[in-house]
C-alpha cells in the first residue's frame, strides 16, 4: 500500500477460533492491520466502529450465516470488498450470491496459503488502484472547470492545459494497461510453460483485428480481454495447470471447463470491465456449437472471442498445452486451418492465415536495441521489459526518464545482466 493508504483492514469471521488464529498467522507477514470476529452479530458492531476495507467470512456459522452478514454488510457499506469462504457442498449458492451482487470473491476450502494471500492482494489493489482512478477524476474534472474559467484571451494557457489533461489520460490508460499485464504475468508465474501466454495471445488478436478490419466498437475490449482470458486459472488447482489439457481426467476436465466462467464472475464487479467479460465466457465456444461453456453456435459467439479463440489455440499448440507435444509455428497454423468453419468461424482463420501469407509490414517509427548505457531520456519502449522470471517490469509504450533509466541500470547493475532494450528514437534523443 502507498503512503496515502498506509494501513490496509481486514476483518475475518469465523465462530472457529483456531481457524481466527492461523488467519491471523497467515496475515502477519503483510503489515496488514487484522480483525477478527466469532460471529456475524460481532463483525457488524466491530463495521459500525471500525475502518474496513474487506470481510472475509466463513460461509457455515450460527444464525447469520455468510451470506447473509456479506450481504449486509453490502447494503450498509458498499465499498467494503467481500470475501466468502466456502466448501465445495456450497459452491451453487456461493456462486448464486455472486450473481446477485453480494460477494467479490469466493475462496474454496481447504485453502491454499499463497492464493488466498494472492486474492486479498489483488483485492486490496484493485481497490487501491480505484481510489487513484477516482482522484485523477476529480483533478480532471477541476482542471476542467478551471479551463472553462479563462477567457478567450488565455488560448495559449488554454492549449497547455488541455496538453497536460491528454497527457494524464494517456498515462492512466498506460499505467491501466501495465497492471493488467503485471497481474497477467503474476498469474502465469503458477506454471512455468504459461509464462509469457497472455501477452502473445493478445499480440495475435490485435493482428488478426487488423487484418479483418473491423469497426472499433467490435474490438474495442479485446486487447484487456486478451491478456485477461485466463484470469479464470486463478480457481485452478496447480495440479491442473500443470497437466496438458486433453490428460486431464473427467472430474479434472470438469473443472478446468468452468474457468471461463470463473473469469467472468472475477470480473463482475468492475464497471469498466463488462464488455470484457463476455469475451472471457465465450472464448472456448466453437463455430459448430460444440464448445463450452454455454455451447453458442456460430455468429452467436462474440467476434471478439471468435478472434480470441484462434490466437488462443495457436499459442496453446505451440507450447504443448493442449497434448503435451509443442508443436512448431507451421504445424500449429495447419492445426489451426484444419479447424475452419467447425472449431473456428471461417473469417477469421482467413484473417489468421494471411499473417504468414503476406510480407511483414514496414516498421513506420525508428527502432532501436540499445544496451542501457545509450537510453535517453524522451526516448519510448516499443517491446515489453520481462524479467528471466516472466515478470512484466516495463510495459511497452512506456516513456523513458531519467529516474526511470536510473533504476533500469541499476536492476541490470544488482543482477549482474547486460540488458538490451527497444525503443522508439527520434533525432532529439540519438544525442
Amino acid at each position: 500500500m502507498t503512503a496515502a493508504n498506509p494501513t490496509w483492514t481486514l476483518l475475518a469471521v469465523d465462530d472457529e477460533p483456531n481457524i481466527l488464529a492461523a488467519l491471523r498467522r497467515l496475515f502477519r507477514a503483510t503489515g496488514w492491520r487484522i480483525l477478527t470476529a466469532g460471529h456475524a452479530e460481532e463483525a457488524l458492531a466491530m463495521l459500525a466502529v471500525e475502518t474496513v476495507d474487506a470481510v472475509l467470512s466463513d460461509m457455515r456459522m450460527p444464525g447469520m450465516d455468510g451470506v447473509q452478514l456479506l450481504e449486509r454488510v453490502s447494503q450498509g457499506w458498499p465499498r467494503t470488498a467481500r470475501l466468502l469462504l466456502t466448501g465445495q457442498a456450497d459452491l451453487g449458492s456461493t456462486i448464486a450470491a455472486i450473481n446477485r451482487g453480494r460477494l467479490h470473491r469466493y475462496i474454496v476450502k481447504p485453502w491454499n496459503d499463497a492464493e488466498l494471500v494472492l486474492t486479498l492482494r489483488q483485492v486490496a489493489q484493485g481497490q487501491q488502484l480505484e481510489a487513484e482512478k477516482q482522484a485523477l477524476e476529480r483533478l480532471t474534472r477541476h482542471q476542467n472547470d478551471e479551463l472553462k474559467a479563462l477567457n478567450a484571451g488565455l488560448e495559449a494557457r488554454v492549449a497547455l492545459r488541455t496538453e497536460e489533461l491528454a497527457g494524464a489520460n494517456d498515462r492512466l490508460k498506460r499505467n491501466y494497461l501495465t497492471s493488467i499485464k503485471a497481474f497477467t504475468a503474476l498469474i502465469e508465474l503458477r506454471g512455468s510453460a504459461q509464462v509469457g501466454h497472455a501477452r502473445q495471445v493478445a499480440d495475435l488478436t490485435r493482428r488478426i483485428a487488423q487484418v479483418m478490419t473491423l469497426d472499433a466498437g467490435a474490438v474495442h475490449d479485446l486487447p484487456i480481454a486478451a491478456l485477461l482470458h485466463d484470469i479464470g486459472h486463478i480457481g485452478l488447482s496447480d495440479a491442473v495447470l500443470a497437466r496438458p489439457v486433453n490428460r486431464l481426467d473427467r472430474d479434472e476436465l470438469q473443472r478446468y471447463r468452468l474457468h471461463p466462467i470463473l473469469g467472468e464472475q472475477a470480473l463482475l464487479a468492475s464497471d469498466d470491465m463488462q464488455g470484457v467479460a463476455p469475451l472471457i465466457r465465450a472464448h472456448h465456444e466453437r463455430w459448430d456449437g460444440h464448445g463450452f461453456p454455454d455451447g453458442l453456435r456460430g455468429a452467436a459467439i462474440p467476434v471478439g472471442a471468435r478472434i480470441l479463440a484462434v490466437a488462443d489455440v495457436f499459442e496453446d499448440l505451440r507450447s504443448g498445452r493442449i497434448d503435451g507435444l509443442a508443436l512448431s509455428p507451421l504445424d500449429a497454423r495447419r492445426a489451426v486451418l484444419a479447424g475452419r468453419g467447425s472449431q473456428f468461424d471461417p473469417t477469421v482463420v482467413d484473417a489468421f492465415a494471411s499473417l504468414f501469407s503476406a510480407a511483414p509490414p514496414k516498421p513506420t517509427v525508428s527502432t532501436l536495441r540499445l544496451r542501457t548505457a545509450d537510453l535517453r531520456a524522451g526516448q519510448t519502449l516499443t517491446q515489453d521489459f520481462v524479467s528471466a522470471e516472466g515478470v512484466l517490469l516495463l510495459s511497452a509504450g512506456q516513456r523513458l526518464s531519467d529516474d526511470l533509466i536510473g533504476r533500469i541500470r541499476a536492476f541490470e547493475r544488482k543482477h549482474g545482466l547486460a540488458l538490451m532494450l527497444s525503443v522508439q528514437v527520434s533525432p532529439e534523443t540519438r544525442r
